[in-house]
């Protein structure tokens, strides 16, 4: 059926194809099954597991992609590895327009796949708990409270918010801890104005750019133990 340039045989539970690895061989399985996953956030997750007769590695030749997913041996299992010179003289033959839409396909896949990965990846722990931070407005130190908290930015509620892309040091309070939380912000956006933003209140939404090791930690023990 195929061209085969070897064959090898994998024992239960060897890596025939690392996810993130370069390469463009072509595999077929000959005997046995060949698991195919991915990890997400430390997580495998199996995407499929083929039998005798399917092919797997096709990405990397079509594209010139770097593995998108891992191929493990279930149980002994013998593949063949399709020859590459057979390969390219079979691509080649095709008309120009033909090899530009597989290779969209392919970039279009490998995008979809990716994204795929970020919905099944944990979502961001966010809070409501109204909280109490400090921070400094033109000369002076305000106490303010926000109700909106995750692990990458903060919604503090005030009149006089900052403007975006301002930069400055925020304390923030933890019920649950004792000393306060320094973090670098800066602001995504200024809500200043009630009418156009509706419901939402007036204040500003912040990213956290640069915190101590310390303090991640102490921020992470807030969010995921008490609100797990």
């Amino acid at each position: 059926m195929f061209n085969l340039a070897s064959e090898d045989v994998y024992q239960d539970g060897e890596i025939i194809i690392r996810e993130g690895t370069t390469g463009d061989w072509v595999y077929v399985v000959l005997s046995g099954t060949v698991e195919i996953s991915k990890t997400v956030e430390g997580k495998k997750f199996v995407i499929e597991l083929l039998p005798q007769g399917e092919i797997f590695g096709e990405l990397g030749f079509l594209g010139n992609v770097k593995r998108t997913a891992t191929a493990r041996a279930i149980g002994e299992t013998r593949v063949g590895v399709i020859d590459r010179g057979f390969l390219d003289q079979e691509y080649n033959k095709l008309y120009s327009d033909f090899r530009a839409i597989l290779n969209a396909v392919v970039d279009r896949f490998k995008k979809m796949t990716d994204r795929a990965s970020e919905f099944s990846s944990p979502k961001e722990i966010r809070i409501l708990d109204t909280l109490t931070v400090t921070y400094k407005n033109r000369e002076s130190f305000l106490d303010a409270y926000n109700g909106n908290l995750s692990s990458g930015g903060i919604f503090i509620s005030t009149k006089n918010p900052r403007k975006q892309g301002e930069q400055f040091l925020l304390k923030l309070r933890l019920p649950t801890l004792e000393d306060s939380v320094k973090i670098k912000c800066e602001v995504v956006r200024a809500k200043e104005n009630a009418e156009d933003l509706k419901d939402s209140p007036l204040g500003m939404e912040v990213k956290f750019i640069d915190m101590t090791k310390k303090n991640h930690q102490m921020l992470k023990s807030y969010l995921v133990p008490v609100h797990k």
